[in-house]
């Protein structure tokens, strides 16, 4: 039970006591650094329940948690409205001592509800870009987070692998390939395919150029350019099924698959199942059918299948064209319903960008009409755009942040700024290389993870890697420091995996006071759990990510006062050593819920 909720109990309690019969909600908040105490009730909500001013509730609640908290709370004062109540010093050195070598606090027991992720959805015309890490990020994070608090989690991928971008690229490679391939060429399959959507694209402007010249208007140019017209019959040809047509798209699109494997190796993102939209797009056509039957659809004149949503705010939606043919809604109807059968899940999170919110209401909407099972656990986790400070990118114009030339670009800035501040003694070439891989990657994951998902962001590459900023690698370092002040300790013998098992052998008698900062940490990490809680119940990583870089902010603040090997006393470095065990603990479960290792020295 987490010291918030014994104090939400004793209060209610308090109030049951002093003022018999009367029903009264209240809060409780972490007391102002400015003031002492360590928790503080919000008085004025109760004034009208309890028909008090403050200032006599407040003392008649005060005077009873005294009396009656078996030594919980030692003293109270009253600030205007607010009862700021000071926690007995033995609690947070009974938490310390029971749970200083735990690793897995805060995390709970795999079971209960069943969760699926979908996350990353690429398309296979292009590689993986800024926005798309992003996406992964998020989508590997939350996974992790409810994992954390026990939920049984499915990560899955769609891949967007058919349609009139993927014929663009085929047609491209058709006219301008020459038989070239990622092997005979030496570029990534993924990048190597990205390369003729950008060229189909040069040659499509080229031709509505011409065609403009000839006299006709931007519009007809646009729909007669030639090579637009034969991606458009290819794509007839690959739903007829023509041979050579599928023999192309299974070719090329397995040269992008083999690039998309080896980018998800590097960023530490993998799925438990991933969905093609090649078999999924003929999903939802039965429940087309069935939804006709239920009257959720209509018919119009020319055979095309509707829903009218006027009624829940929106519009009428389409979900089956006049010929018969399936719509993204159709298909994404079918897949939920797919997801549920194959593994029963109570709840079906969708991370995707912004700019489809109005697709999800439509989705979350028809599925509760069809009555699909669990359809009111259809989530969409929304995201903002990424951004350079330069602007946004366009893929068709090749202008977008490819993700692997991001992470080279990224573990260079690593390797220059651990070189300018002279850290790379001690370590061999191949302990630098994967230094370097994971100051790169924690900065990455950690700039991306740090804002909330619902806002729009500007990734700074030089920002993200500051090791004294609101970054990954100030987080990393604040581990790697405590790491080192644990193998200097002699008794541990250079080892800090043996800290832990060693402390525990020695039953500590903590009488002293606690400083106001050690006081601070330990209030700090027993919110650990809480932070996993609010996290996964608003599918918010960026809580998380804040919550970690408050608690190394802390500790560093502690380590610049109060020495450890030095301490005052052997009981204070007793403290102290628990504390830094704990919180070394507790950094790397954080940063692992984000995705991010922590190396032992940097």
């Amino acid at each position: 039970m987490s010291i918030t909720t014994r104090l939400e109990k004793i209060v209610s309690q308090a109030i049951a006591a002093c003022y018999p019969g009367a029903q009264a909600g209240f809060q409780i908040n972490q007391t102002k650094p400015e003031f002492e105490g360590d928790y503080t009730i919000v008085l004025f909500s109760l004034v009208k329940a309890l028909k008090a001013n403050p200032d006599a509730i407040g003392q008649t609640l005060g005077d009873y948690l005294l009396a009656n908290s078996d030594g919980l709370i030692t003293r109270f004062n009253l600030i205007k409205g607010f009862l700021n109540l000071s926690v007995a010093d033995s609690y947070w050195t009974d938490f310390l001592h029971n749970r200083f070598a735990d690793t897995q606090f805060g995390l709970q027991p795999v079971g209960g509800t069943r969760v699926m992720v979908e996350y990353s959805s690429p398309n296979t015309n292009k590689p993986l870009h800024l926005g798309h890490l992003r996406n992964n990020f998020l989508g590997w994070s939350i996974a992790a987070i409810l994992k954390a608090r026990g939920a049984t989690v499915i990560k899955s991928c769609i891949v967007n692998d058919r349609g009139i971008h993927i014929c663009k690229s085929m047609i491209a490679w058709q006219r301008f390939g020459n038989g070239a391939t990622p092997r005979s060429t030496g570029i990534k399959g993924d990048h190597f395919v990205g390369d003729y959507y950008v060229k189909f694209n040069d040659a499509l402007k080229a031709e509505i150029e011409q065609l403009i010249a000839a006299g006709k208007t931007k519009e007809e140019a646009g729909k007669e350019a030639p090579i637009l017209q034969e991606a458009q019959q290819m794509l007839v040809d690959w739903e007829a099924g023509k041979p050579e047509v599928i023999d192309l798209w299974k070719k090329m699109n397995g040269w992008v698959y083999d690039g998309f494997d080896i980018t998800y190796k590097i960023i530490g993102s993998d799925f438990d199942v991933v969905y093609y939209e090649s078999d999924t797009y003929l999903l939802g056509k039965k429940t087309v059918q069935e939804g006709l039957a239920k009257g959720v659809f209509f018919q119009k004149e020319d055979g095309s299948v509707w829903i009218d949503l006027t009624a829940d705010g929106l519009d009428q939606k389409l979900v089956q064209r006049k010929d018969g043919t399936s719509v993204y809604i159709t298909q994404d109807i079918g897949l939920a319903q797919e997801k549920y059968n194959q593994y029963k899940i109570d709840q079906s999170i969708y991370v995707v960008g912004d700019e489809q919110n109005y697709h999800f209401k439509v989705l979350k909407l028809i599925a509760e009409k069809l009555g699909l099972p669990k359809a009111d656990g259809i989530y969409h986790l929304s995201y903002g755009m990424v951004e350079l400070p330069t602007g946004k990118m366009k893929s068709r114009e090749g202008t977008v942040v490819d993700a692997d030339d991001l992470v080279t670009d990224m573990v260079q800035i690593a390797e220059t700024h651990t070189t300018e501040l002279g850290k790379t003694e001690g370590f061999s070439t191949e302990e630098l290389a994967a230094l370097y891989n994971t100051i790169a990657l924690g900065a990455l994951k950690f700039y991306l993870l740090r804002v909330d998902p619902k806002k729009k962001m500007i990734f700074n590459p030089e920002e993200s890697i500051d090791i004294h900023g609101y970054t990954g690698p100030f987080i990393q370092y604040t581990y790697a420091r405590i790491r080192s002040i644990l193998r200097k300790e002699d008794r541990f013998g250079g080892n800090a995996e043996q800290a832990a098992d060693i402390l525990h052998t020695v039953t500590p008698h903590f009488d002293t006071a606690l400083l106001p900062l050690e006081k601070e940490l330990l209030l700090h990490l027993e919110q650990y759990p809480t932070a996993i809680a609010q996290a996964a119940t608003e599918n918010n990583p960026s809580l998380v990510a804040n919550y970690v870089y408050q608690l190394a902010k802390t500790f560093n603040s502690f380590y610049a006062e109060h020495s450890i090997s030095r301490a005052e006393s052997e009981e204070k470095k007793e403290l102290r050593l628990r504390i830094a065990v704990m919180t070394a603990n507790v950094i790397k479960s954080g940063m692992a819920l984000l995705g991010i290792a922590v190396p032992e020295k940097m």
